[in-house]
């Protein structure tokens, strides 16, 4: 959206300017996940030492958000995945965020949960250079939403905690249903996928889809 948080926001300033809107007014950018882990302070710690605090790569789209240098290992009963990128900040709980396929390398079942909806998912070891830890739940399949203010959920006609189904253009396009609507002040306006889904419909950073209730 570059200067501006949300479509609303965008829309008024194209007002102003005399401006008009075009076909994209009703289109969504795309952001695509891949596996990645969500870390607690004290998880943090055991793993990298006394006080250790992550080194931040890249800002990532939503505000506040960035993926950091740090990766680790993640062990399930059947096998491993090395180099899983740690996102910052540090939350609450750890939380990993695996795709379908990862659970047949690791011998495990996950979930597919809304980040933070951790109440009832599997463990999983992380190992890091100075330990590792067994975690006795935080393992889940994203699943698939939309990140947008409260603004643009007024504009889209939409509430938070929705389930919507998203239209996708293309050769490999198609619909997605069960999209949840992720609406706060504190986010910017995107479509979130991880890269299985994504990969399916050809989608990239770059794509972007519409609402179609």
């Amino acid at each position: 959206m570059g200067k501006y948080d949300s479509l609303a926001e965008l829309l008024l300033e194209a007002i102003k300017e005399g401006g008009y809107l075009t076909k994209d007014a009703n289109s969504i950018p795309v952001g695509i996940s891949n596996r990645h882990i969500h870390l607690s302070q004290a998880n943090l710690e055991t793993l990298f030492g006394l006080g250790y605090q992550l080194t931040k790569a890249k800002d990532l789209s939503q505000p506040m958000q960035y993926a950091c240098k740090e990766t680790l290992t993640i062990a399930g009963p059947k096998g491993a995945i090395e180099k899983v990128r740690i996102l910052g900040p540090v939350r609450n709980e750890s939380q990993v965020e695996i795709l379908l396929a990862d659970c047949f390398k690791l011998g495990i079942t996950a979930p597919v949960r809304l980040s933070g909806e951790l109440q009832g998912t599997t463990g999983i070891t992380l190992i890091g250079p100075k330990g590792s830890i067994l975690l006795s739940k935080g393992v889940l399949i994203a699943q698939r939403h939309i990140h947008m203010t409260l603004e643009d959920a007024k504009y889209f006609g939409v509430i938070d905690g929705e389930h919507v189904t998203v239209k996708i253009d293309g050769l490999r396009g198609g619909t997605y249903s069960n999209v949840v609507i992720r609406s706060n002040n504190t986010s910017t306006l995107e479509f979130h996928i991880d890269t299985e889904e994504a990969n399916a419909m050809q989608l990239a950073s770059t794509s972007r889809i519409t609402i179609v209730k």
